[in-house]
Order: C-alpha cells, then sequence, then structure tokens
C-alpha cells in the first residue's frame, strides 16, 4: 500500500468513517478532505434498494443542475444541414452528419455527449457497438433525440446530466467539482437526490434509497444520513 503523505493524513483525519453526515455537512468536508493537486469532480452514489434486471424497476432519468458540473461538455451534434446553424449558435462543439458517421465508424469518439434528430437515428443504428459501450448513444428518454436541437445542445452545456441505475442497484453521477463553494455542491447534490426520490418505481418495495455517499475523485466516500434529507 502506498505510503500518505501529510496532506493526505490531515486531510483523512478530519474525516469520521464511521458517522453519517447531513448533506450540508457533507457538501462542506468533500472540500477538506480533498487532497488531490488538480480540481476534482464531486461524486455522488446513491444505492437503490431495486432490481435493475426487471423493468419496471429500472431507474433512469435526466436532471439540470442548478450549477452545472463545473465541465466543459464537448457535444456533437449530428444534424441535417437546415439544423447546422441552430446546432451551432447553441454552442455544439462539432456540427455535421456525414463526415462524423464516418469518424466515429473508425474509432473516433472524443466528445461527451451526442444529439441528434429522430430522422437521423437510423443511421445511427449500425454505430451502436461503438457508441453503446461509451454511453453515447442518443436516447429519446434522455431528450437527446428531438426537433429541437438548440434546446438540447444548450441543456447539456448548461449542466444537464443523465443517470441510470447499474446492474448492482447503484446511481453514480458527478454532481459538480471541489471548487463550487459548498452551497452549490449541496444544492447540486439535493436536485439530483430529488430527481431520484421522483422516479422511485411503483414496483420497488422496502426501502427505495440504502445509502449515498459523497467523494471527490482522490477522497474515501462520505456517508449521508438518508433522515437529515427532505
Amino acid at each position: 500500500m502506498a505510503k500518505l503523505t501529510r496532506k493526505q493524513k490531515e486531510a483523512l483525519a478530519k474525516l469520521d468513517t464511521n458517522k453519517v453526515y447531513s448533506l450540508e455537512e457533507a457538501s462542506k468536508l468533500v472540500k477538506e478532505v480533498n487532497y488531490a493537486k488538480f480540481d476534482a469532480s464531486v461524486d455522488m452514489a446513491i444505492r437503490l434498494g431495486v432490481d435493475p434486471r426487471k423493468a419496471n424497476q429500472m431507474v433512469r432519468g435526466v436532471v439540470t443542475l442548478p450549477h452545472g458540473t463545473g465541465k466543459d461538455v464537448k457535444v456533437l451534434a449530428l444534424v441535417t444541414p437546415d439544423k447546422e446553424a441552430d446546432a451551432k449558435a447553441a454552442g455544439a462543439d462539432y456540427v455535421g452528419l456525414d463526415d462524423y458517421l464516418t469518424k466515429i465508424k473508425n474509432g473516433w469518439t472524443d466528445v461527451d455527449v451526442i444529439v441528434t434528430m429522430p430522422s437521423v437515428m437510423g443511421k445511427l443504428g449500425p454505430l451502436g457497438r461503438i457508441l453503446g459501450p461509451r454511453g453515447l448513444m442518443p436516447n429519446p428518454k434522455t431528450g437527446t433525440v428531438t426537433m429541437d436541437v438548440a434546446k438540447a445542445v444548450k441543456e447539456v452545456k448548461a449542466g444537464k446530466i443523465d443517470f441510470k441505475v447499474d446492474k448492482a442497484g447503484n446511481v453514480h453521477a458527478a454532481i459538480g467539482k471541489v471548487s463550487f463553494d459548498a452551497q452549490k455542491i449541496k444544492e447540486n447534490a439535493d436536485e439530483l437526490i430529488q430527481m431520484i426520490m421522483k422516479l422511485k418505481p411503483t414496483a420497488s418495495k422496502g426501502t427505495y434509497v440504502k445509502s449515498i455517499n459523497m467523494s471527490s475523485t482522490m477522497s474515501p466516500g462520505i456517508a449521508v444520513d438518508i433522515k437529515s434529507l427532505n
């Protein structure tokens, strides 16, 4: 095991791993226990009491974080020529169609989100094996397949994220940066948690939210007290 530096020891000494913290406390503490030399991401891990193998217990949704993610999201708009100007004006980093489809076919995936139109989805189907594993396949449920491409691009740039429960019943999402002030971290986290609460499947029985942890890229998880949430 690697030896901890002085700064790492000082940061970890501030965290009681046997304690659960209010969301407000966790949002402050995640900044204090971060010892990365870069602007680390703040991540949420929410364990749900659902069985993702059952279609009626799948939890998936989108949420617009009030203060964004702090990340410069690279957006590719795959659109027909009549929509290119709108996509560019909305802030898309890459705009086009056939040329980018060819680049993707050859392995290019240097983007964070792809926005497209319903009429283009047929061309994207064969690229599913490339885009799917990277979480880049556009989906109407997340608002990335739409006729209003400009609106979709603006929302993604403003901090709209999509989330999906994994096979183990966990939802993972980046909700900001440690450079954010604690109040912004708290408000972003609360927005995500409240959206997940709203999406509780009717087929889910027993405890829905089993645990919530907040962490930065290089810090241990901070357990959040579920009872402290509204």
